[in-house]
């Protein structure tokens, strides 16, 4: 079924649980909890987290886009951005001797060329994004270096205001709010060097400017129909129509709370945000993006990559056609990364 999952929090998870360099109080009493009790169970290649190269195997991944999440609550003072940025640095050099660990099942892949030849060899790729924009802080070197660094995708906020522009919020004020001068230049220069730009997390102003601003295709790498689950991380049918107008794609967000209001969510929720997405984006707009590792709220009959393969099951007896699910699956974030990067 060969899936390439456009989100995951993986190494950030990973990497917190390994940093034994943070205050303990920068984190709740549960993450605290985890940190002290996992010892050993921290590798990418075996864990109990949502994502590890066994789950990916049994999924048949082709390519798995990890996200250096930057969660700047643990970080305080006038220089937090600062810091924030050289803990994505460190995130991103503990995610290379991961994969370095495992050499003969994955590889980075900085490039669609690059992702082709490691699956050609029998290996998974692995894509490394930032999620939190804000931690380049005005300074385009920062942007620049972090792809030097294999940053081939970056969200360009989280949930809070940052040097980009806006979040998503229940604020209509805030909402349609749009870029800042500096997210305008960021855009630009992502498009030159060749960075997919990912909309999730923003607000609904700054997602149209970013559609104004990019010459090349937008993703939102993990976010779902607002018009089925009405949260502002989720996009309007309108956005739907003009990301995909724009060669763009969304990934669907297994997260419970943006699929049902209520936090639960089994396979067939999930299948009605694919079909929703399918009939008012088209069929080369719908993808995957999971958020596995980056959410333990709700309820997702879902637990792992591994059992992905029981939503495609569930998808192949709906009215798609094969070609179709595959575009799903993998075929339109392949499509993406070969236009852009």
């Amino acid at each position: 079924m060969r899936l390439i999952d456009m989100h995951c929090d993986t190494v950030f998870e990973l990497f917190r649980r390994r940093n034994t360099k943070l205050k303990p109080d920068v984190f709740c009493a549960e993450m605290e909890s985890a940190q002290n009790s996992l010892h050993g169970d921290m590798d990418l290649g075996r864990n109990s987290l949502c994502v590890d190269l066994g789950k990916m195997k049994k999924a048949d991944s082709v390519a798995q886009f990890f996200a250096c999440f930057i969660y700047m609550k643990m970080f305080q003072g006038e220089d937090r951005f600062s810091k924030g940025y050289q803990y994505a640095l460190d995130m991103i050099s503990y995610a290379k001797e991961e994969f370095d660990k495992y050499p003969e099942e994955i590889a980075l892949a900085k490039s669609y060329e690059e992702l082709l030849r490691n699956e050609r060899i029998g290996k998974m790729s692995a894509l490394l994004t930032v999620e939190e924009g804000g931690i380049v802080e005005n300074d385009m070197d920062r942007l620049d270096h972090l792809y030097e660094e294999g940053i081939r995708l970056m969200t360009l906020l989280w949930n809070e205001e940052n040097c980009m522009g806006y979040p998503n919020s229940r604020d209509g004020e805030v909402m349609k709010k749009g870029l800042k001068p500096f997210g305008i230049e960021t855009v630009e220069r992502m498009n030159e060097l060749g960075m997919l730009i990912d909309v999730s997390h923003m607000s609904d102003g700054g997602f149209w400017d970013v559609l104004r601003y990019s010459k090349e295709p937008v993703v939102a790498s993990h976010s779902n129909a607002r018009m089925l689950c009405n949260h502002p991380r989720n996009l309007t049918d309108e956005m739907i129509r003009a990301l995909s107008d724009h060669g763009g794609v969304a990934g669907l967000n297994l997260y419970p709370y943006f699929i049902n209001e209520n936090g639960k969510a089994n396979i067939d929720d999930l299948i009605r945000h694919i079909e929703h997405m399918f009939y008012v984006g088209g069929e080369d707009f719908v993808a995957i993006g999971t958020d596995f590792d980056g959410f333990d709220e709700g309820e997702l009959e879902l637990q792992n990559i591994g059992e992905m393969r029981c939503l495609y099951e569930a998808i192949k007896k709906r009215k798609f056609n094969d070609g179709q699910i595959e575009k799903f699956w993998h075929g339109n974030a392949m499509r993406v990364i070969r236009e852009v990067l």
